[in-house]
């Protein structure tokens, strides 16, 4: 595998070990699939290859819509709710980041991932080469509300989506199509998640997803009238000191649960402590290192 100068002596980052070497021979980066390496997609626009989690690498436009923090939440608080899934769904998934990281995290199980904008299944189909992982990532195009794009697809023990926040009208549109719709609810909202979730969750499956703690009660709506139960909810500072900005939340289906627990948990049965991801001068807390490392990525900070 064909690594940065910095990686190729010491395979790690500002000091931290890169978690998952031992898997180093699965993952296929050779020539233009190392890290900082450059492309372009079949529209003409230039993407690049960049370090994701462990060994695996993430193919995103250098002027188009970039992973975030919104992402490794929703695999991580998904991950922590589902130790040990059989089979993974992302819905709206993009360049593929989350279903990446999942996969990484759980290696020999099938992911899929549902994504309605071609040049981003085109990014996370380059990534899925690069990535060693044609036989367990199965990427489909369309949108996910259509009961024929989600055709035979059964059931999975942990569903994962990180919702577009706003509503079409209430913020300026960008001029790229990819981040529009990463941004603006132009294909669903988090109601729709929920709804979609609910039909393709396992017995005891979980559903993990983020949004603006802002609009918590848009949230606990379209979750609860979805018929899931939220077991679990995190807000999540930027910084320490801040209001939150978003939050997590780790649903099941309510028939799951015995009557008198759904009627106990309200709003959610457990509502944890804020997440906190930067301190007062600037440094990645302790926690969320933490949670990077367990998600594959170098804990520096």
């Amino acid at each position: 595998m064909r690594l940065p100068e910095a990686f190729q002596s010491t395979m790690n980052f500002k000091g931290w070990a890169i978690p998952g070497q031992s898997l180093k021979d699965q993952v296929r980066a050779q020539g233009d699939g190392a890290f900082g390496s450059v492309g372009k997609t079949s529209g003409g626009e230039d993407y690049t290859i960049d370090a994701l989690c462990g060994l695996f690498g993430i193919a995103q436009l250098k002027n188009g819509h970039r992973f975030s923090t919104d992402d490794l939440l929703v695999a991580w608080y998904g991950q922590a709710g589902c130790a040990r899934p059989a089979r993974i769904l992302d819905l709206g998934s993009g360049i593929g980041t989350i279903a990446q990281i999942l996969a990484w995290k759980n290696p020999g199980v099938p992911v899929v991932s549902i994504e309605a904008q071609s040049t981003s299944v085109e990014l996370a189909k380059v990534a899925r080469v690069r990535n060693g992982l044609e036989d367990r990532w199965t990427i489909l195009e369309g949108d996910f509300r259509e009961s024929r794009v989600r055709e035979g697809l059964g059931e999975f023990d942990l569903i994962c989506g990180s919702p577009p926040y706003f509503p079409v009208g209430t913020g300026e549109l960008s001029e790229h199509p990819q981040k529009q719709a990463c941004r603006f609810e132009l294909r669903g909202d988090v109601a729709d998640y929920a709804r979609v979730a609910a039909q393709h969750l396992a017995p005891a499956g979980v559903f993990a997803c983020v949004f603006p703690n802002a609009q918590k009660e848009r949230a606990d709506q379209g979750i609860r009238e979805a018929g899931l139960t939220v077991l679990k909810t995190r807000a999540v500072q930027l910084k320490e000191g801040d209001d939150p900005l978003l939050r997590v939340y780790l649903a099941v289906k309510s028939t799951d649960f015995p009557p008198e627990a759904v009627a106990e948990a309200g709003a959610a049965l457990w509502s944890e402590p804020d997440l906190m991801i930067r301190t007062k001068d600037g440094r990645v807390s302790r926690e969320y290192r933490t949670i990077k490392f367990f998600l594959g990525f170098p804990a520096n900070g």
